[in-house]
């Protein structure tokens, strides 16, 4: 009996979750459309002021988002992917230059190369139709 109890919470537990789940997907949407709508409409307005109430709407609205399964799944993925970022090795300032110097040449040579076929297989063509002498 125990396990049928357990089961029935479970199942109402997780059918409230995705319903306010959406409420807080539909306040957010409605927190940035307010914020549009109060954009265009106090045109007089300051532009610090109305960037200071933008910048507020969006902080209330990704607020709002992160208190969701979606919101949740989300922000552990940023702070994953910043451990990660942490451990990346990057190449130094001389490392780098060389990289680039030598993707640069090597561009230089195909491009060349590229040219010179090019240049053979149009005179090809112009000597196998007699465009040519």
């Amino acid at each position: 009996m125990k396990s049928k109890a357990n089961l029935t919470i479970l199942k109402t537990e997780t059918q409230k979750k995705p319903r306010l789940d959406k409420l807080k997907w539909l306040f957010a949407g409605l927190l940035i459309v307010a914020g549009i709508i109060l954009n265009y409409y106090y045109v007089q307005v300051h532009l610090l002021v109305k960037l200071a109430i933008g910048v507020l709407f969006i902080a209330l609205a990704a607020f709002s988002i992160s208190k969701t399964e979606k919101g949740k799944m989300i922000m552990e993925f940023i702070r994953d992917s910043r451990v990660e970022l942490r451990k990346v090795i990057w190449p130094t300032r001389e490392e780098t230059l060389q990289t680039t110097l030598v993707v640069a040449i090597m561009v230089v040579v195909l491009a060349l190369l590229l040219w010179g076929v090019d240049g053979v297989l149009v005179w090809l063509i112009g000597w196998l139709t007699g465009q040519r002498s």
